[in-house]
């Protein structure tokens, strides 16, 4: 009985390219590079094989997870040089698969327009798929993909609440700034205390990866959990102070301090005596205080009067 054997496909690199969905341009550049092996020369013609192909899909994934090419470049030397890569790509799928248990959803345009009062409001629209708050599903103009139908339900209690849609969303821009430097921050800390062992110059080994995506498991709901129970806290502080300015008693005024007596010379007492007579001294410096007062007064809302003139 002869045995059979599994035959390997062959590609021209137009056919790689396609079947890749790289362009022959980027082929070359990754060979370049040191990316992807040599093809095997017939005669005239490069031949690639399904070696080829499947080294093109993962440089795609890892591009796609946000790997540089030279990240890319050290990971697939270890694994040509046998380290292997299944603990490292199981980090990476740790690292970059979703950090919510939330599920996306899909909503049509009908009900969308429904949920914001029932007016289509196109611009509000293209705001939300530029924030990211709805995805257009390729071919299928009525509905969209909801990646967290919980902001959007926000954003609808909101603007049934009252808030304008554009206020919304620039609230929203604010705030994912304020969320990523929390974010970022959190990343920083935990890479200097924790993750900075496994994060040389070179892939970590198997057991260092699995080691390292364990603990993505264990502190990925940490940043969460501190950002939750921290802003209870601000929120239960801020709104009490808010609602104490509006609803409290206006603080009274404060006392006008007395000025206390004023000593006038003994000459001037005399003076006036003898012209009012001692009963009328305290009336007469009185009037003329007050009158003083008002002609300066006159004097100094008139002087711009004058100075016009």
């Amino acid at each position: 009985m002869t045995p059979t054997t599994t035959a390997t496909a062959e590609y021209r690199i137009e056919d790689l390219a396609h079947a890749s969905g790289a362009t022959v341009r980027t082929i070359r550049a990754y060979q370049d590079r040191g990316l992807l092996p040599r093809p095997e020369r017939r005669g005239r013609s490069n031949v690639y094989g399904d070696t080829h192909l499947a080294r093109l899909h993962q440089i795609a994934d890892l591009l796609d997870r946000g790997y540089t090419l030279a990240s890319i470049k050290e990971l697939l030397e270890a694994w040509d040089a046998g380290r292997g890569l299944g603990g490292v790509l199981g980090l990476v799928a740790e690292v970059s698969g979703p950090w919510t248990d939330e599920e996306a959803a899909r909503i049509s345009r009908a009900a969308l327009d429904a949920t914001f009062g029932g007016d289509e409001d196109d611009a509000a629209v293209a705001d939300a798929v530029e924030l990211g708050i709805l995805e257009r599903i390729p071919g299928n103009d009525s509905e969209f993909l909801v990646p967290s139908p919980q902001e959007l339900a926000v954003a609808a209690e909101l603007h049934a609440a009252g808030v304008p849609l554009d206020a919304i969303s620039g609230h929203l821009r604010e705030l994912r700034g304020q969320v990523e430097h929390i974010a970022a921050r959190f990343l920083d800390f935990t890479t200097e205390h924790v993750f900075a062992r496994y994060l040389g110059h070179h892939p970590p080994t198997d057991a260092e990866a699995a080691e390292a995506a364990d603990l993505v498991r264990r502190l990925r709901p940490l940043a969460q959990q501190t950002v939750d129970a921290e802003l209870a806290r601000a929120m239960r502080l801020f709104a009490t102070r808010h609602l104490q300015r509006h609803l409290g008693t206006p603080a009274a005024a404060p006392p006008t301090p007395d000025p206390g007596p004023v000593t006038l010379p003994a000459a001037t007492i005399r003076a006036v005596q003898n012209l009012v007579g001692p009963d009328n001294i305290t009336a007469f410096i009185t009037a003329a205080t007050e009158r003083e007062v008002q002609s300066r007064t006159l004097d100094t809302l008139s002087a711009p009067t004058r100075g016009s003139k």
